[in-house]
């Protein structure tokens, strides 16, 4: 069931009063996504005024933030993106795999984000590149599209890469397709080692060249003895790196993806209350299992606003990768030599579909007729009424 109530709603409310109390400890870009998710479809942003052709009836539509963090505007980008997608689609299962990152060096990445994130994939997707090359494995160039999550299903931080693969690759001398065995990539087991190995080594570089800050409790890692022992426990760790099961044809993969691209941390249709008390939502407890993995958690006000703040991602960091077969300088190239190797047509382009209009509108709410706009109003101002209202003042003034 739908609720009414969205992170809009929460941050207008007490959105002041936390800035306020944190002032000073909150950063521009957590500045800036508050400020737009607060305005995101009120007349702050401006807006038009659409009229039904058939009856009349008139709708005021507001203008969204379109910022990546807001819950409301990631469905209209999910469907731009995943539309120029479906075009790189190939007849072949795919795979997801997913790289996280250990508690110890989740800390790390908390105060580091856009070093740290970087790094998580790179390291992730060089692992990915590196084991399927590897002839006692799959001998095969691969494509990869990755998504980066910081985020556990409560909020709390939790930085991890979703990935999705194709089940085989181009010979490394281009001459065939390699297909993966039906249910099987590659070994996880192998994948966590090299990914533990790169990270690590890495990780380590990036604190030589002092490019890692510490602050607050952690501001004794800037000390690099303190610094390796506190990576010690993690380097005989196993690793996580998790495989699933393949999706059943290429239009599964994108009804998944359009659920992970450009997911934020909580989305509107989870949260239940919001009062004194604290706001309300659902969550996964991925410890337990069948109907009892559905819960529901009611955190304080400020620390639901501070577990959202987490995950503001550094501005100009793209979530979003492509790698290997994908990568964009050589996606085209790549793909067009794939789909010769399976003996496949291409999909069809988004160019070559029946044009649809980009401003696209919900139906009369009325009689289900055709909304066309009739007026455009600027930030902060509210549309005129209509004529009649108009003609009815002016005959009631003094």
């Amino acid at each position: 069931m739908r609720t009414s109530l969205d992170v809009a709603d929460i941050f207008r409310a007490a959105g002041h009063a936390y800035r306020v109390a944190h002032a000073g400890h909150l950063s521009l870009d957590q500045l800036k996504v508050m400020l737009a998710i607060e305005n995101c479809r009120t007349a702050a942003l401006g807006g038009h005024v659409e009229a039904c052709e058939d009856c009349g009836q008139r709708r005021i539509a507001y203008n969204s933030c379109r910022n990546r963090h807001c819950p409301k505007c990631q469905g209209a980008a999910a469907r731009t993106w995943l539309a120029d997608r479906q075009a790189d689609l190939l007849p072949v299962g795919y795979f997801h795999v997913v790289f996280t990152l250990p508690a110890e060096v989740a800390d790390i990445a908390f105060q580091n984000k856009a070093v740290v994130y970087d790094l998580l994939f790179k390291a992730a997707s060089e692992t990915m590149l590196t084991i399927a090359a590897d002839p006692r494995h799959l001998g095969a160039r691969i494509g990869i599209t990755a998504v980066l999550h910081t985020w556990g299903s409560a909020m709390t931080h939790h930085p991890h890469v979703h990935m999705i693969v194709p089940g085989g690759g181009i010979s490394l001398d281009g001459s065939r397709w390699v297909s993966s065995r039906a249910a099987f990539l590659l070994p996880v087991r192998v994948l966590g080692k090299l990914f533990r190995r790169l990270f690590l080594t890495r990780l380590l570089a990036l604190h030589d060249a002092g490019r890692l800050a510490f602050f607050g409790s952690m501001a004794y890692l800037t000390d690099r003895g303190a610094f390796m022992h506190h990576l010690k426990p993690v380097r005989s760790k196993r690793w996580i790196v998790y495989a699933k099961a393949p999706f059943a044809g290429p239009e599964a993969v994108l009804a998944y993806l359009s659920r992970y691209t450009h997911r934020v941390a909580i989305s509107n249709s989870r949260l239940i209350a919001f009062d004194n008390d604290g706001v309300t939502f659902r969550y996964k407890d991925y410890r337990r299992d069948g109907a009892d993995r559905q819960q529901v958690m009611t955190l304080a006000i400020n620390e639901f606003v501070r577990r959202l703040l987490l995950h503001i991602l550094p501005r100009g960091f793209h979530r979003i990768r492509h790698y290997g077969l994908l990568a964009s300088g050589a996606r085209k190239a790549s793909l067009m030599l794939a789909r010769v190797l399976l003996n496949a047509t291409a999909p069809v382009s988004v160019n070559d579909r029946p044009e649809e209009a980009d401003d696209f509108r919900p139906p009369c709410p009325c009689c289900g007729g055709r909304m066309t706009v009739i007026e455009v109003f600027e930030r902060w101002r509210q549309p005129r009424g209509p004529p009649e209202a108009r003609a009815a003042y002016r005959e009631n003034s003094p």
